[in-house]
């Protein structure tokens, strides 16, 4: 049998495997970010971490390090994730460590994706190895927040962002220029060009587009472009916006399809008179999207706010007022966190529903 343990030695190696994982954070989708660690006689001989989906995982890397392979049949491996028992775009982690007789495995939580959820474990007890599981597993947990949430609770891992004024608005009464109206300051706008880059997707709704015609992109830190969904009712938003350059792939969420040249365009359709926001996120699902960062405008954040559907909120408070124009949304909810960027607030906020929850 496997047993769960609590061994502190054990927690250095595990936290320094979620050291590791953390560097593959926005690349590894839709596979989890995983570290791992080798050590023999007290000393890591080996490390590695999954640093893209298709690539070699953290165990092989971490395998593959190692220079004296002879160490391995008296070593233990450490992996922040139950090591995979099937064959995808690489093969079985579980039969490399058999392979090289690696005797001790410690794991920092099961995996749930159906394809693997103990089966690691099992290949690895049927051919004699030594499993320890559950060591720093909230931490673990935490880590594949995205990963966890998609495969356990069938959606995305929901994101809410916004920036308000110092007087509660989200934007001006009029906006002409069919530009952002900054509310933030550059810094601020900078991290969460770093946040589009660690998220999967983002989700704006038509009047944003109307009104700002954003790009939706990291050109303000080097990172992947977040796949953009843009909720669109009656396809009124122009071809020549952002969106529909060649940037990155978008997904319209319309009523009906219309045409268009961009091979990145997609259309979904769901029906608007009924739950929209269940709709959007089995969509989101159904595309394999783990993570995503819902940006506005106003009325589609306090949507998913009104309905549940949101895992953390990041709320921007700018040093300005703005007098008039629309209303910031309202979310009655404590806050976890509370910094100063320059002369903006940047308030944080976790959803504290248990983990089988909406």
């Amino acid at each position: 049998m496997y047993y769960f343990c609590g061994v502190k030695i054990h927690e250095i190696y595990i936290k320094r495997c979620i050291e590791l994982a953390k560097n593959g954070l926005g690349n590894t989708y839709p596979n989890p970010m995983v570290g791992s660690v080798i050590v023999h006689n007290d000393k890591i001989i080996g490390e590695g971490w999954h640093k893209k989906s298709g690539e070699s995982h953290a165990e092989v890397l971490a395998i593959e390090s190692v220079k004296d392979k002879s160490l391995l049949s008296k070593a233990t491996i450490y992996v922040s994730l139950e090591p995979c028992s099937h064959f995808g775009k690489t093969p079985p982690c579980a039969d490399l460590i058999i392979k090289h007789k690696i005797p001790n495995i410690v794991i920092g939580t099961l995996d749930p994706n159906e394809k693997v959820a103990g089966n690691g474990i099992k290949k690895l007890l049927e051919n004699g190895r030594n499993v320890t599981v559950g060591v720093l597993e909230e931490e673990c947990y935490e880590l594949n927040k995205r990963f966890f949430s998609y495969h356990i609770k069938k959606r995305p891992y929901i994101i809410l962002k916004w920036a308000e004024s110092k007087d509660g608005y989200i934007s001006p009464e009029n906006n002409e220029t069919k530009k952002p109206i900054w509310i933030s300051n550059e810094h601020s706008r900078q991290l969460v060009h770093k946040w589009r880059g660690e998220e999967q997707a983002i989700l704006v709704g038509t009047n944003t587009v109307l009104i700002d015609n954003p790009k939706l992109n990291t050109r303000d830190w080097k990172g992947n472009n977040p796949i953009r969904i843009v909720i669109d009712r009656n396809n009124v938003i122009p071809k020549e916006s952002y969106i529909f350059d060649n940037e990155a792939r978008t997904i319209i969420i319309s009523e009906k399809e219309t045409n268009t040249e961009n091979t990145n365009v997609t259309f979904e359709f769901i029906d608007f008179k009924k739950d929209t926001t269940r709709q959007i996120i089995d969509i989101l699902y159904k595309n394999k999207i783990q993570s995503i960062i819902i940006e506005g405008g106003s009325a589609t954040l306090q949507r998913f706010i009104d309905d549940n559907y949101w895992d953390e909120a990041r709320v921007f408070i700018g040093k300005n007022n703005i007098n008039k124009g629309t209303k910031a949304p309202v979310l009655d909810y404590k806050s976890t966190e509370k910094k100063a960027i320059l002369d903006d607030i940047l308030i944080q906020y976790r959803n504290n529903g248990k983990r089988n929850n909406i």
